[in-house]
């Protein structure tokens, strides 16, 4: 029996009736306040700690909140503890929360993820709205992700992928008489770990290091795994902040083992970036982004109380965070939703035959005649997006929403999972047709014009990294289906349950079984 767990239960209990007299003091101060036209609330609230209790369970929290939207609304809000926040599940309010009112919206809300794992809230995902996000957010669109930073660095793309390429077709030969299932979610991450490790720090592992425990590789990647857990739990004291000495459930400690654990890493690769600096070396050679940075910003650079060492720390710590890991799920999903429907992967390899042919490898300048292909991975980021909850806003000045008053420093979150399968928008929403991206929704783009499809948020905190994330997915995609025949272990279905996290993670690891569709001497000339 876990008598940790019972105490800090029973902790919890006993502060919960302390505070309940402080509670009912507050909801008979509001009830007195002259009463304003607010957003609904579902019925079921507990005394003080609000709706706290509807987040419980394994399910990802995108699902429970869109169970909720089904009884209460596109628009809702909950009380969370101390907090108030909206939930918005439907298009036209998400158009009115992330463009008429994006400024009120744009900034973040404090939480123990950004204190913790996020440099005190230095990382760009996380900051409040001001000078210092400005200025990151410049930073890293200009200088680091801009179409011609990314050009430069093409062929680390290209140099990974043909990589993992070979990974497999060595694969298929060592077990060409008995041919043996591939954990192949476990390559994407490889790959697209390498990729972003490649272009921030100018590192590169082989898959055999991740093996060894005390290598820096393992260690950054178990604990850049651990982050991308922990950003998606819920912890108790972002809803009721007093109780954060308690650290229920162990979340805190967890941060801040993981914390420790990334900028040990980071730092080492700092160091080493400054030294080739200060002594010139390889400065002739091929600058990634650690030094583009360490170019940009002065030695003795403050901003906003955070110093350049620590700026470029926990930027890299975020490029690396959700580049590799959202790249890789992505990657994940589409192939698991193919293999479950073996006549769209097969139509996907005609496509790639048909304009590319097999005499040659698709090139990045080949994905624009890959229509079904990019309607593919549309629709995968329309069923699974990689952040299926925006981050958390907070309103910055009093506003109106569809007629509804909401107060300044109400918190808001869009679930972009369930805005995307509004059944009223998407016929049979549930369902997997990248058909619908060449027909009815054609004109849909990805980047948060259309907000019926948003699957990077829209408005001044989408993502950044859109154009980086496709062209390692569509790439690697199209290499995959066109090198090699896919099937599941035993013609089964792929299960497809969803885990808890930020980026939705799969529960279960996809395996399959491959065979080369193309000649060996395209492989071995990789």
């Amino acid at each position: 029996m876990d008598f940790s767990f019972h105490f800090q239960t029973i902790q919890l209990a006993l502060v919960l009736i302390f505070l309940y007299g402080l509670w009912r003091t507050m909801s008979i101060t509001r009830e007195r306040k002259g009463k304003k036209n607010r957003v609904p609330e579902p019925s079921g609230a507990w005394p003080f700690v609000g709706h706290l209790h509807l987040l419980g369970g394994k399910e990802p929290a995108c699902k429970i909140l869109g169970a909720i939207a089904d009884k209460a609304g596109s628009i809702y809000s909950l009380r969370l503890g101390l907090n108030q926040i909206l939930v918005v599940s439907g298009w036209e309010m998400a158009r009115e929360c992330l463009a008429t009112n994006d400024r009120i919206f744009a900034t973040r809300a404090s939480i123990a993820a950004g204190k913790h794992m996020g440099y005190n809230n230095a990382i760009l995902a996380l900051a409040p709205y001001g000078a210092y996000w400005r200025d990151i957010r410049k930073l890293a669109t200009l200088q680091l992700l801009s179409n011609h930073r990314l050009e430069m660095l093409k062929h680390v793309r290209l140099s990974e992928v043909n990589m993992f390429l070979k990974d497999l077709h060595n694969i298929y030969v060592e077990n060409a008489r008995n041919p043996s299932k591939v954990t192949i979610c476990k390559l994407f991450e490889q790959v697209t770990f390498n990729i972003s490790l490649r272009k921030i720090v100018g590192k590169r592992f082989s898959s055999s290091t991740y093996g060894e425990e005390n290598s820096e590789a393992w260690r950054y990647k178990k604990a850049i795994e651990e982050a991308l857990y922990l950003s998606g739990t819920f912890v108790m004291s972002d809803a009721i902040p007093w109780l954060e000495w308690m650290d229920y459930m162990g979340h805190i400690s967890a941060m801040k083992r993981t914390a420790k654990e990334l900028d040990a890493v980071i730092s080492t690769w700092l160091e080493e970036h400054v030294k080739k600096r200060l002594l010139k070396e390889d400065m002739d050679g091929e600058s990634d982004l650690m030094d583009i940075m360490l170019e940009n910003l002065a030695e003795d650079a403050v901003m906003s109380g955070h110093t350049r060492d620590t700026v470029i720390k926990a930027t890299t710590m975020i490029l690396t965070l959700t580049g590799a890991g959202s790249t890789a799920v992505t990657l994940t999903w589409a192939l698991s939703l193919l293999l479950n429907n073996p006549s769209v992967l097969k139509a996907a390899q005609e496509e790639v035959d048909v304009h590319v042919g097999k005499e040659k490898w698709v090139q990045e300048s080949d994905v624009p005649k890959l229509k079904y292909l990019q309607a593919i991975v549309k629709e995968t980021l329309r069923l699974y997006p990689p952040g299926p909850l925006t981050g958390i806003r907070q309103a910055m000045e009093d506003c109106d929403l569809g007629g509804y008053h909401v107060s300044k420093g109400t918190r808001l979150v869009v679930n972009i999972w369930k805005l995307q399968r509004d059944p009223l928008v998407w016929k049979n929403p549930n369902q997997f047709q990248p058909e619908r991206f060449l027909t009815t929704h054609a004109h849909i783009d990805v980047r948060g014009q259309n907000f019926e499809y948003i699957p990077f948020s829209s408005g001044r905190r989408s993502c950044p990294a859109i154009t980086f994330g496709l062209q390692v997915v569509h790439l690697t995609l199209a290499r995959l289906l066109q090198g090699f025949d896919l099937t599941t272990v035993a013609g089964l279905p792929v299960d497809m349950k969803e885990g808890q996290g930020i980026a939705l993670p799969k529960v279960n690891p996809v395996e399959v079984i491959i065979k080369p569709r193309l000649d060996s001497e395209l492989y071995q000339c990789l």
